[in-house]
């Protein structure tokens, strides 16, 4: 008579890395500043909406910098597409302006409040082309970029920006 006992399952703990392909360790990311935004918008004091500033413009800058260093050049070699790339490349030009704008200002100044709300606006519009259909994750997607390997350098360089942001 044959057994209808079940062989254990077997579990593999993963590590949260483990877990987060390159793009959705970006949308992590895109999830994150949206809130930060959100609520900066809510934010009376000038002291909060200073605190929030920062910690867009540092999120942004790390975010920035694991892109262009990381994901576009395997997104390009991948894909060949070079009008999705280079847009998405002068879209962070623009965006690094203003960053650099709003580091130099205190939340009292005017246009303060216009400088990230323009900033909000761009990265609302940057991050719609990334992740709508026929955009650039989906592009990748379809491609033969190794999203999981691509995540795990992402995250190992985003933590170095971090910790050295954090240093300075």
């Amino acid at each position: 008579m044959a057994s209808t006992a079940r062989a254990p399952a077997r579990t593999k703990k993963r590590h949260p890395i483990e877990k987060l392909d390159a793009i959705a360790l970006l949308k992590a990311d895109h999830r994150q500043v949206e809130e930060w935004f959100s609520q900066f918008e809510k934010a009376r004091s000038a002291s909060k909406k200073q605190e929030l500033a920062a910690t867009i413009c540092d999120a942004l800058t790390v975010h920035t910098a694991i892109e262009e260093e990381i994901f576009y050049p395997a997104f390009f070699k991948a894909t060949g597409d070079k009008d999705m790339h280079h847009e998405a490349i002068v879209e962070h030009a623009g965006a690094k302006r203003l960053i650099a704008d709003i580091r130099t200002m205190a939340a009292s100044d005017d246009y303060f409040d216009a400088r990230v709300h323009v900033l909000s606006e761009m990265i609302k519009h940057h991050v719609k082309e990334e992740e709508q259909p026929g955009g650039m994750f989906a592009e990748a997607r379809k491609s033969a970029m190794d999203l999981r390997a691509l995540g795990e350098r992402l995250k190992a360089r985003k933590d170095d920006l971090q910790a050295s942001a954090e240093a300075a």
